[in-house]
């Protein structure tokens, strides 16, 4: 429990550090990775670079907001549990320890004093504040970890697979299938939720961490993820290129607080574009049984792109509750309109409105950020409650 005192000087000085800007979690990141190197091995130092030297990364922009609504917020903590949520079940996927909390809290301190000289009262304050932020995780993490590792199929920490299926969906995705070399069970897992991999080779500086949506319902035997090879991605690339049916990979258990979640009577609508749709194909699966009316709307550039297309259109047409609709952006010659998709350009949902207009009616969304919010803003103007909008971010997370 936090003191007054505490609480009214971090409260206080939480503009000086807003002032600084993403100043300060630029010179934190830096600090940190200079003072213990073996971090480079834990954190994805992809999101460390910005577009220029001059602006944060996306890594140290999420860090920085994260710090001001922390102090902003110390005293009603309440607030930020959805945000403690999530970041916690990342963390597992990282194997975050009590130990490497306390590397992270030295360093941050240390930030604010070389930064901003407050004096020793403020460093103090803060350090208790941040000592509660800490065991407020550390706790949480541990009760993710037992309860991964409690489940049949379950695990904690690395477990040993053994890829069993490499399938190309489009020019651009590729899925991944991983049975365990232990021959055993897997662990069950809400649809929505992604899978932790380590990578460790020659060819890549460090040891590289991703976590990469489940794209099927949940079978007890495998696990099975599909990947958009990026340009510039150090791991999308390896994977693509070098990861082969009956190489050995190390994963960690299935997390995250993005997962279906509705009653059987709930009608729902699943929203995605590009690789957006991984953890929706795990979600439309499972929602085959539902009771209620499923919609699948889809946004890509081309059917060269349009990865799943002929598994998603089956699914449909067996199961008279679920309607998918898809736009390309822009077709090729040889895409075919009302075969191959039902709309051209972006999802325009003024278009569909009678079929998502009703009022218990949840919906799920994932794409590049920009994308959301273009969905989040006409389902807004369509009158939708922000407690029915639910939307996963890939890398650092960003509010809609």
């Amino acid at each position: 429990m936090l003191s007054q005192k505490t609480i009214d000087i971090v409260k206080s000085t939480a503009p000086v550090i807003a002032a600084a800007g993403p100043a300060v979690t630029q010179h934190f990141y830096q600090r940190m990775f200079s003072h213990n190197p073996e971090l480079k091995d834990i954190f994805n130092m992809s999101h460390q670079q910005g577009p220029d030297k001059n602006t944060p990364s996306s890594q140290q922009q999420a860090l920085f907001n994260a710090v001001c609504a922390y102090a902003n917020n110390i005293d009603n903590l309440a607030v930020l549990l959805p945000a403690v949520e999530k970041i916690a079940q990342k963390h597992t996927s990282f194997l975050i320890t009590a130990d490497q909390y306390q590397i992270v809290g030295s360093h941050l301190l240390a930030t604010i004093d070389e930064l901003l000289a407050p004096g020793q009262e403020v460093l103090d304050a803060w350090a208790e504040a941040y000592g509660v932020l800490a065991t407020i995780f550390i706790n949480r993490e541990e009760e993710i970890y037992q309860e991964s590792n409690d489940k049949i199929g379950g695990w904690r920490g690395m477990r040993e697979f053994i890829v069993t299926g490499k399938q190309r969906d489009s020019e651009l995705i590729t899925s991944f299938t991983f049975t365990p070399a232990d021959g055993g069970q897997v662990a069950d897992y809400k649809p929505g939720q992604y899978l932790g991999i380590y990578i460790n080779a020659d060819e890549l500086e460090h040891q590289e961490i991703r976590q990469y949506s489940l794209s099927s319902t949940p079978n007890s035997t495998n696990y099975r993820i599909s990947v958009k090879r990026e340009a510039q991605g150090t791991v999308s690339n390896y994977l693509h290129n070098n990861v082969n049916v009956g190489d050995k990979v190390k994963l960690v258990a299935p997390a995250g607080d993005f997962f279906l979640d509705v009653e059987p009577q709930t009608p729902v609508t699943l929203i995605s574009a590009g690789v957006g749709l991984t953890p929706m194909l795990a979600m439309l699966e499972t929602l085959t049984q539902h009771q209620a009316a499923v919609n699948w709307l889809h946004a890509t550039e081309n059917g060269q792109q349009h990865a799943y297309k002929d598994h998603v259109k089956t699914l449909a047409n067996h199961h008279q509750h679920i309607t998918a609709l898809t736009w390309y952006n822009a077709p090729t010659a040889t895409d075919r309109p009302a075969e191959d998709y039902d709309y051209q350009g972006l999802i325009e949902l003024n278009n569909i409105s009678t079929q998502i207009a009703d009022p218990a009616m949840h919906f799920y969304c994932c794409g590049p950020v920009g994308f959301m919010q273009f969905i989040a803003k006409q389902l807004i103007s369509l009158g939708v409650t922000s407690d029915r909008i639910h939307y996963e971010c890939f890398g650092p997370h960003k509010v809609l």
